[in-house]
């Protein structure tokens, strides 16, 4: 036995020192396995679109240029250390309005909670694939985000996100009576109810500019796949997912810590990516047989970065950072037109904005209200069955009725 376990601690060890290894999660709860993909049953993110549609912005697609080199500011000789390549890409998060806000964090873990709730009410058995991938998605954003503003003003997250003491492995959520950490829905119950589909990755938040976007709404199971597939080629054709540099092709470190959606790693990832990229990345991706996961930027998604921290006058002003972004929304998406600017954008409105939009949330909005209302025709059905059954003294029918119908595996 002891030469076993000896081999194992050597194995993990050269996997963590790879910096590729993830903990080994749960295995998935049986409740957790159900579908029924002939139901119709939605699920509504009405507080998650206020959030996201208030305090995401969408800084728009990726031109592949260069941020500027950081100068010292006026007054300091201190300068915010950024990856060139990287630093003017991905969407942004208001964290900012969050550091030393009680209440709107509190808003936030509300809408976490009232995520984890949905499980009670109905079983995720219920709703089919992309309903219930979505819920997934919206789940692990949130948590993800409610952890994150608890953190903040933390700049680099790579010893978050990475390592034997990485928040990632905590079982912060509790699921249908089941303690979860992230990594179990990532790795666990979203890798074996979605193999070999390699979109789901692009749905799950990061915190950092060196992952997958943060959209302006919520993921619905109608509009998920495209919403991926949008996420897939966004990420895809920017400087933070691929480069081509001296006839060496480097990728994400994102696809490193996936790996299990690419046995064959540097073929199976290279098909991939020529379904999404373009321009002459895609001429040089055609031309090369390995691919080198060294692209990584572990900054965290917020929106000023830690410049208002560095001592002195500086001529970066908020204003114009704000100035260099856009907040367009794509087609149908968010709660309005996002986060809106005015006299410079020192971002008086978001806050504002936030504080009118997140009165809804703060109110608590009663559990039933995430469901459709055919979803509550069947609850009502099956509680007036159930006070049958009392009367009668026959037995109960309970709730768990509607995760019968879809017992089928998910599909290989």
């Amino acid at each position: 036995m002891k030469p076993t376990s000896s081999r194992l601690i050597t194995l993990n060890f050269f996997i963590l020192a790879a910096g590729v290894a993830v903990a080994s999660p749960a295995p998935v709860p049986e409740v957790f396995q159900r579908f029924d993909d002939t139901s119709n049953f939605t699920i509504n993110y009405t507080d998650v679109d206020v959030v996201l549609g208030t305090m995401v912005v969408d800084v728009g697609r990726s031109t592949r240029e260069k941020a500027q080199e950081q100068r010292a500011q006026t007054g300091t000789r201190m300068k915010t250390k950024v990856k060139v390549d990287t630093a003017s890409e991905g969407n942004r998060f208001y964290f900012e309005e969050f550091e030393d806000n009680e209440r709107y964090q509190q808003v936030l873990s509300d809408v976490r909670k009232n995520l984890e709730a949905v499980p009670n009410q109905v079983p995720l058995g219920a709703f089919n694939r992309n309903e219930q991938l979505a819920y997934w998605l919206n789940l692990y954003n949130v948590a993800m985000l409610d952890q994150l503003v608890k953190m903040y003003p933390e700049r680099n997250l790579k010893k978050e996100l990475t390592g034997r003491k990485s928040f990632l492995d905590d079982k912060i959520l509790n699921v249908a009576g089941h303690e979860l950490s992230l990594n179990d829905i990532q790795y666990g119950i979203l890798a074996n109810n979605y193999p070999n589909d390699p979109l789901v990755m692009y749905g799950l938040y990061q915190g950092i500019i060196g992952g997958p976007n943060i959209r302006k709404s919520a993921y619905t199971g109608a509009a998920v796949r495209r919403q991926l597939a949008d996420n897939a080629e966004e990420f895809v054709n920017s400087n933070r997912g691929t480069q081509a540099l001296d006839g060496d092709f480097e990728v994400s470190s994102f696809y490193d810590r996936n790996r299990h959606y690419f046995p064959n790693f540097d073929a199976d990832l290279k098909n991939h990516l020529m379904t999404y990229i373009e321009g002459e990345e895609r001429v040089a991706l055609q031309t090369v047989s390995r691919l080198d996961p060294d692209i990584d930027d572990w900054t965290i998604t917020d929106l000023y970065g830690s410049m208002g921290n560095v001592g002195g006058s500086f001529a970066t002003s908020k204003a114009a950072m704000l100035d260099s972004v856009t907040t367009q929304q794509r087609g149908g998406e968010g709660t309005g037109g996002g986060p809106a600017f005015a006299d410079g954008g020192e971002g008086n409105m978001i806050s504002a904005s936030f504080s009118v939009a997140s009165s809804v949330v703060m109110q608590k909005t009663p559990p039933e209200m995430r469901f459709s209302p055919d979803v509550m025709a069947h609850l009502k059905n099956i509680k007036a069955k159930e006070e049958a059954a009392n009367l009668d003294k026959e037995g109960t029918v309970t709730i768990e009725e509607l995760g019968e119908a879809g017992r089928d595996q998910p599909d290989e």
